[in-house]
């Protein structure tokens, strides 16, 4: 039983990963500072999987920490790296705290990976590192853009740091996945998305909206080149995701890869605009959501979407669920844990 070190496993793709990874049968240790998650995930993972994952609470800024921790656990066969700051308008008003967080903790957790006896790595990349791309859907050969906030830079960054650490060392095996925008939770909505404080992400905005904690839902922007003037995205299913990564660790580690660092895009190949995102969530509910539309928000792109025949091909993944059934998930989560 190989085992697996998750970064950020108890964050929203994080612990949904460490299901799927439990459920494949990996030992896995979680790595997480509570900055933005809470140990309460924990229980929710332990009752889909009817086991406990290890927790180490670790601030991957410090390096000594990251240092006794692998000092502890050299028996680790891959890591999957979540650990980040993750909101783009956050990042634009707080880019030192991105640029620290983001590419540090990359570089130490990088440093003990090449000494691992099987150095294998799957890095939380983003869409957001194509920038405004020029045509839609997106591919991997798509340009690399300026970045459109330090959040998308620190995510360019962080993927030339991993190139150029494969480049001299040829026994580092590394995946960028490049995703889209999760959503949902988990269909027994024993874990789903958490966020501390007032949402970063459209869709627990949504949901809180529709469950009485928000007064209204801003729609920045309505006058964007698109079908009815909001922005454009790729929504996909945090469950489908999460089984990329079990994936593209399970190519590693079969010695499957074409190269020692490799990209996918991972999403579905599907852009919905924020009403088509608010309609959908007023359908499973049920209900009509107050929103009312703002000003255009510094750093959002007008469209972005997948196009996944590389993941569908060569990883052999494509995601399964729709829009709707994304909403309705996480709908279920937001009933559970508010008790409606």
């Amino acid at each position: 039983m190989k085992k697996i070190l998750v970064t950020g496993g108890l964050g929203f793709i994080g612990s949904h990963t460490v299901v799927e990874l439990q459920n494949e049968g990996f030992e896995v240790v979680i790595i997480d500072d509570l900055s933005n998650s809470s140990e309460t995930v924990l229980e929710g993972i332990t009752s889909i999987t009817n086991k406990k994952p290890i927790f180490e609470k670790i601030d991957l800024k410090i390096k000594s920490s990251v240092e006794d921790f692998f000092k502890a656990h050299n028996d680790i066969s891959g890591v999957i790296h979540f650990a980040a700051s993750k909101a783009v308008g956050e990042s634009v008003e707080n880019p030192l705290l991105y640029y620290e967080n983001n590419l540090n903790t990359l570089i130490y957790m990088l440093k003990e990976v090449l000494d691992l006896q099987e150095s294998n790595f799957i890095f939380s990349s983003s869409c957001t590192v194509y920038g405004q791309a020029d045509t839609m859907p997106i591919t991997e050969s798509a340009p690399v853009k300026p970045a459109e906030s330090p959040y998308g830079n620190t995510k360019q960054i962080g993927e030339e740091i991993i190139v150029d650490t494969c480049k001299v060392n040829s026994n580092l095996n590394a995946i960028a996945l490049r995703y889209f925008n999760p959503i949902g939770a988990h269909p027994s909505a024993n874990i789903g998305e958490l966020p501390i404080g007032v949402p970063q992400n459209l869709v627990p905005y949504i949901t809180q909206t529709g469950a009485g904690l928000r007064d209204c839902l801003s729609v920045f922007g309505d006058d964007y080149p698109t079908s009815d003037g909001t922005c454009v995205r790729d929504y996909i299913h945090v469950v489908d995701l999460a089984k990329a990564h079990v994936i593209a660790l399970q190519r590693l580690l079969n010695r499957k890869n074409d190269s020692n660092f490799e990209t996918f895009n991972v999403g579905t190949g599907v852009g919905s605009t924020v009403l088509e995102v608010i309609n959908a969530f007023e359908k499973v509910s049920n209900s009509s959501l107050n929103y009312k539309f703002a000003p255009r928000r510094k750093g959002d792109v007008v469209s972005a979407y997948a196009n996944t025949t590389r993941a569908n091909t060569v990883l052999g993944w494509k995601a399964n669920s729709s829009l709707e059934d994304a909403m309705q998930s996480a709908w279920k989560w937001e009933q559970k844990i508010r008790n409606l």
